[in-house]
Formats: C-alpha cells, sequence, structure tokens
C-alpha cells in the first residue's frame, strides 16, 4: 500500500461553511471545532443549536480518508474524527477508534481496500462520538467491540459536552462495546502483541492507550492532540491535571523511535509529546496563577493569561480564549 500524501488545510470560515479536508500538520478531526466557531461571537459560550451534533457528524463525515503506512500491516487511518490504527493480516484486522458515523461507507471501503481478512476487533480509546460513532456497523460487520468500562458507562448516559455545547443521547445496545476491562488488555493478532492501558482520568475517565509492542507505535486517543489545545471532557471527568498526568505516563513507555498516533494531528513523536506536556504544564501554572487571585472565568478570559502561546497551539482546535474557558475550571 502507498501513503496518501496529498493534504490540505482548514480555516475558521471553511469549518462554518462545509466539510473539507485537512492538512496532516494541522487539523486531521475537528471533534472540537465548534469551540472556535462559538468563540467568534459575542456572549462566547452561548447554548448550540438542536442540532448541533448531527451538523458535526455531517460535516466531518465529508472528509476525505487519508491513509499512512506506519509498517508493513499497521496503517494510520486520519480524516473523519482524528485518527484511526488498523492491523492486518491473517487472523483478522484490528482497529483503534471508528470515525463519525457519516463516514461508515468510506470507511468500510478503506478496510476492504487494506486486505480480505474480516473485521475483527474494534477497540473505542474513549467513549466520545468521533471515536466510538461506527460501534454498531462494525458490530454488524462481525466485529467485536471492546472498551473500558467507563467508556460503555459513558456511552450509556446523556452529556453535554462543555464549551462545544454539544448535546448527546445514549448509544443504542448494539452499539455499545460487548466486551470491557478495568485496567489492562492484551490481544495477539497477527504476530503483533497489542496492550491496552487504561489512564487515570485526563481527557474523560474511559481513556485507554493501545501500545503495538514489537512495531512500537502507540495510539494515543484523545490524551494527545498533537499541534494544538487540546478538549478536555470535565463533565465525564477530564482535566489539566489529568492530561499532564497522561502525558508523563506515556513518556514511560515511549522511546525516540516510538510512532505516536495522536486523537488528532499528524502521527507524532516522542519530541512532540513532550512540548505538548510542556504546553499543558505552562497552562496550568498560568491559570492556577491568575485563579489563586480570586478572578472569575470571565476576568480570567479577559486577563489574557495565555499570551505568547496561540501562534504555536491556538491555531487549531480553540485560540487562547476559547481554551481558557474550557481549562480554567478544571484545572
Amino acid at each position: 500500500m502507498e501513503s496518501a500524501a496529498t493534504t490540505k488545510n482548514v480555516t475558521r470560515r471553511q469549518i462554518l461553511q462545509a466539510a473539507v479536508t485537512v492538512s496532516a500538520g494541522a487539523l486531521l478531526g475537528q471533534l472540537c471545532s465548534a469551540g472556535k466557531i462559538f468563540a467568534a461571537y459575542p456572549g462566547y459560550p452561548q447554548q448550540a443549536p438542536p442540532d448541533q451534533l448531527e451538523a458535526i457528524r455531517a460535516q466531518f463525515g465529508g472528509t476525505p480518508i487519508q491513509t499512512q503506512n506506519l509498517t508493513e500491516n499497521i496503517f494510520q487511518l486520519s480524516g473523519p474524527g482524528g485518527n484511526i490504527v488498523v492491523l492486518t493480516g491473517p487472523d483478522g484486522k484490528l482497529m483503534g477508534d471508528t470515525f463519525v458515523a457519516p463516514a461508515w461507507p468510506k470507511l468500510k471501503a478503506t478496510l476492504d481496500g487494506l486486505g480480505t481478512e474480516p473485521l475483527k476487533t474494534a477497540i473505542d480509546t474513549h467513549w466520545h462520538f468521533d471515536h466510538a460513532d461506527n460501534n454498531g456497523p462494525l458490530r454488524a460487520a462481525g466485529a467485536t467491540v471492546l472498551a473500558h468500562e467507563n467508556t460503555k458507562k459513558r456511552m450509556s448516559e446523556t452529556h453535554q459536552l462543555a464549551v462545544i455545547n454539544v448535546h448527546t443521547v445514549p448509544s443504542p445496545p448494539d452499539a455499545l462495546p460487548q466486551q470491557t476491562f478495568k485496567q489492562s488488555h492484551k490481544l495477539r493478532m497477527n504476530g503483533e502483541v497489542v496492550t491496552l492501558t487504561h489512564l487515570p482520568p485526563a481527557h474523560t475517565d474511559g481513556d485507554i492507550y493501545l501500545h503495538f509492542q514489537k512495531a512500537n507505535i502507540i495510539q494515543t486517543g484523545d490524551v494527545f492532540f498533537n499541534g494544538m489545545y487540546p478538549y478536555i471532557d470535565g463533565g465525564t471527568g477530564g482535566s489539566v491535571s489529568g492530561m499532564i498526568a497522561a502525558s508523563t505516563a506515556l513518556l514511560a513507555v515511549v522511546d525516540d523511535k516510538t510512532k505516536i498516533v495522536p486523537g488528532h494531528g499528524p502521527l507524532g513523536n516522542k519530541v512532540d509529546l513532550v512540548k505538548y506536556r510542556a504546553m499543558l504544564t505552562e497552562v496550568r501554572a498560568r491559570l492556577q496563577k491568575v485563579k489563586s487571585s480570586g478572578k472569575s472565568l470571565e476576568e480570567a478570559v479577559a486577563a489574557k493569561p495565555l499570551e505568547g502561546l496561540e501562534d504555536a497551539w491556538g491555531k487549531g482546535l480553540f485560540n487562547n480564549d476559547a481554551f481558557v474557558q474550557m481549562a480554567y475550571p478544571i484545572l
């Protein structure tokens, strides 16, 4: 297989207008793009329209899938909801995360193009719709869906995602993970050993990472957004401190040659993850200083505490003001 190298960029105006392709160096998955949209208007945050979730699904679903070879039989798929990793071989296909629902026809076509082996296992790195939307079709295709126990719990509940103001309803029973685990799980397929490890609450309380041990590849889910401010779901256990701790835990299992597949953003490495952790640590220190002065959220945003960071980190999903809106209450 040849990896797709063609890339395009996404601007805020394009996000508002239509689904577009994205660059490998910028916005590959846009779960949280609405945060930037809302931040552009007076009175942010504001109530999203009732159909906001379906609008985002449709928008992201139009994004083409880009395929990148990580090894001879491990692939990164990028586009309609972040990044997926697929392991292929005679034992069948294993995949981490599943894109948004409207992308299913082209996801299936892409998977079929990676070989004739059947889908055997799909793994949710956490509960958010851009990572678990296609559980139902995958189950119908014969795959067993596996996730942390908290992911299944969260998928069975109603949620309001803060800042991006997206309302979610419980997933139908046939879209829930069939198998769950508490701390860790190991799979052996196609000559590879894949370990799944739960991280303490970071992006959510059900975050796991996949470690393809022989290939030296890590799939992080949304505890790592490469090159941009992340979305952190405080409503289901996420926090800035948790994200820093998760980055530290990941750094303990990677080396200079590890390929790191983030939840959103281009394929990364240890240097990228170190920079990301340093950014989060700096953000926490600045916001804690503001909080210790007793400032309200509105006052914290007005104080511009992240001045100087936006050029490097605020050009993707959130600008500085939007990220302060999200991070300040959940340090």
